[in-house]
């Protein structure tokens, strides 16, 4: 049985979650039995009430910044739907005043979660848009906003690497990606923008592109790779909870 989470211990674990998906690790010593608390969840390793913790978290988050979007769990249906192209009037019902206003929420929301990329509908929003960039090693740390995104092209050359991605919490999966990638957009003001994006970049914007058609990068893997993952993912988790270091 676990003691009720209270506001104050959410937004401490939400700092400490935050520093884990950007790559920080710092836990201090009056910190390490915060999780703790959580231990029986983890080894039951019941996704629905973990979602739950993940979501009531973000939930009171959100009501005290309302600059940004919470995200969503990853076993939110929206998060699987392709997304219809934008238009400006979509905006209105969400009481969003305009392009610029959407991308600076997205992009603080993005840098809450320790991101490099994140999608509309990673926070609940139908709008077939994303945010990416930020990170000083990448591109002297440029952001984009990306709007009705297109891939015209990819290399035949391809690079395999471990990503991360803000709806899955600490699983890191090996994906295999064209080196560079030929693109179309339009931009926070409206501006339609071609360029060919190489490393990194084009790593994140199809990452980022495949979540516009409903698909999220565990779907890249086979099952036999995916539960090794999730496997190193719980004992991640468990090493975090009990004061030790991610690895």
């Amino acid at each position: 049985m676990t003691n009720k989470l209270t506001p104050e211990k959410i937004e401490e674990a939400a700092r400490h979650y935050e520093n884990i998906t950007s790559g920080k690790t710092p836990i201090l010593e009056k910190d390490k039995g915060l999780l703790k608390e959580q231990q029986p969840i983890l080894d039951s390793q019941a996704q629905p009430i973990v979602d739950k913790q993940i979501k009531d978290m973000h939930d009171y988050l959100n009501k005290k910044d309302q600059t940004s979007f919470p995200l969503i769990p990853p076993s939110d249906p929206r998060l699987l739907m392709r997304i219809a192209p934008y238009t400006d009037d979509m905006l209105k019902e969400f009481r969003i005043e305009d392009r610029k206003e959407l991308s600076k929420k997205m992009y603080a929301s993005m840098v809450k979660y320790g991101g490099i990329g994140l999608s509309a509908n990673q926070v609940g929003l139908p709008f077939r848009m994303f945010v990416m960039g930020g990170h000083p090693e990448i591109e002297n740390g440029k952001v984009r906003s990306i709007f009705n995104p297109l891939l015209n092209d990819v290399s035949e050359e391809t690079v395999t690497f471990k990503e991360g991605c803000l709806s899955f919490p600490f699983l890191f999966l090996s994906i295999t990606r064209p080196k560079w990638c030929s693109i179309k957009y339009t931009d926070q003001h409206g501006k339609e923008i071609e360029e060919t994006l190489h490393g990194m970049s084009a790593r994140i914007f199809q990452h980022e592109n495949e979540h516009m058609n409903g698909y999220v990068f565990t779907d890249l893997v086979s099952k036999f790779k995916l539960e090794r993952a999730e496997k190193a993912r719980m004992k991640m988790i468990k090493d975090f909870a009990k004061g030790g270091a991610i690895r």
